[in-house]
């Protein structure tokens, strides 16, 4: 562990919670083997994964919920340690999500997910929703039209009082270019996980460290191998201890009922 960073307990910003037996026991032995107290916990499973990797090359989607239910449930049996995300579905409309919303503590869209681009006006209800319960919107870009950094832009600018949290420090490993195109709205930070250590140092060199969030896709990604990204880094103190919690709070405190244990 690197010495500057030694001593800061780790809110993870990014974690996949797929209806699976021993899912919740499997993060939380990860977040403990790492010194990560708290991580921000999203429905995963909608497809399996190697047809998930397929829908993003060749296209296509699917219109299933994802099971937001068993993400709080697994949350709700965690001691505090994970905190509730819920996955919009844009064929759906927010009406479940504005009735489950203060159980929850942000949002999550995806047109990797379910195919619709960001204008859809599926997804500006689910984001209205979100303004109402001051919850931040975690977005992942790819590369199709509708749902590249430039589309997240043009949600950003339509949303000013919602903070959207762009995953994966954009599309790909090196997007400098897309953290580029956030840089001048101060709505939009950018998560980690999965990008190059180039990419998280462009972040926090052009967007400052109050833009930065850690996340580490875990259990796709060992948090291990996205805090060494950090590591490598060696930021300051208090650099460090925006990125690796202090934002995250800030944003989970921010959300109606929340708070910043």
């Amino acid at each position: 562990m690197n010495r500057v960073r030694s001593g800061i307990p780790v809110v993870d910003f990014h974690v996949r919670m797929a209806p699976l037996p021993g899912a919740r026991d499997r993060i939380l032995r990860a977040m403990d083997a790492h010194g990560i107290e708290r991580a921000v916990a999203c429905a995963g499973g909608a497809l399996p994964l190697a047809a998930l990797s397929r829908q993003l090359v060749e296209g296509g989607h699917t219109t299933a919920d994802l099971d937001n239910d068993f993400v709080l449930a697994q949350a709700e049996e965690s001691g505090g340690r994970l905190e509730p995300f819920y996955f919009g579905n844009p064929y759906r409309g927010a009406d479940a999500y504005e009735e489950a919303a203060h159980r929850y503590r942000g949002l999550e869209i995806s047109p990797a997910v379910h195919g619709l681009p960001l204008h859809d006006p599926g997804y500006a209800d689910l984001v209205r929703a979100a303004e109402r319960w001051g919850h931040s919107v975690y977005v992942v870009c790819f590369e199709r039209v509708g749902a590249r950094v430039a589309d997240l832009v043009r949600l950003a600018r339509g949303h000013p009082g919602v903070v959207f949290v762009m995953g994966h420090t954009g599309v790909g490993n090196i997007d400098l270019y897309g953290i580029s195109l956030v840089a001048p709205l101060p709505n939009v930070l950018v998560e980690t996980s999965g990008g190059y250590t180039c990419a998280v140092a462009e972040a926090v060199g052009v967007l400052g460290s109050e833009r930065v969030l850690f996340g580490s896709e875990s259990p796709l990604q060992d948090p291990g191998v996205e805090l060494a990204k950090l590591d490598a880094l060696d930021l300051s103190p208090d650099d460090y201890s925006r990125v690796l919690r202090d934002n995250a709070l800030r944003l989970l405190g921010a959300a109606r009922g929340g708070d910043a244990r």
